[in-house]
């Protein structure tokens, strides 16, 4: 018994998952999230989204209805090469339409919560980072950690 499950465990231990090279498609340009449609990549939409105080609270506003960049994944996995961003300080957030833009406000009593994702090594620079949970149709941005660069996409 004990040599037919040798083999098999020597087999299991050398195809450990750190020693697996990642061979997907892989981002053009460096600290741009894309949204990974089997093996196309689809770039997410990068603005800076402006500040608009609203007595104690923050409204920020980023121009357009719709994010160019679509997905109908409801759990969307991103594929990002970084250079200077760090894929740890990325936060998901979703946007309210309002007046033909996207908007999202901050204050001291209001404090939207990040949607949970998992950010993932695949090799040298390159991450994957996955929803914790479905989401539903609307107007997302992953954004930088104490930055007002957004990166959006649209859930239709």
């Amino acid at each position: 018994m004990i040599r037919r499950i040798l083999p098999l465990l020597l087999a299991v231990a050398c195809a450990a998952p750190g020693q697996q090279k990642y061979s997907g498609p892989r981002p053009p340009k460096p600290d741009l999230p894309y949204l990974k449609h089997a093996e196309n990549l689809v770039p997410l939409e990068a603005g800076t989204a402006t500040e608009e105080k609203k007595k104690d609270d923050i409204l920020y506003v980023i121009e357009g209805a719709a994010s160019t960049a679509k997905t109908p994944l409801a759990s969307p996995i991103f594929l990002i090469e970084v250079d200077k961003l760090n894929p740890d300080r990325l936060g998901l957030y979703k946007l309210e339409v309002r007046n033909g833009r996207r908007e999202i406000l901050f204050g001291p009593k209001k404090q939207p919560s990040p949607i949970r994702i998992e950010v993932n090594r695949l090799a040298d620079k390159l991450y994957k980072i996955e929803v914790g949970d479905s989401l539903e149709a609307g107007e997302y941005s992953l954004s930088p950690e104490q930055s007002n660069q957004v990166f959006c996409f649209k859930v239709y």
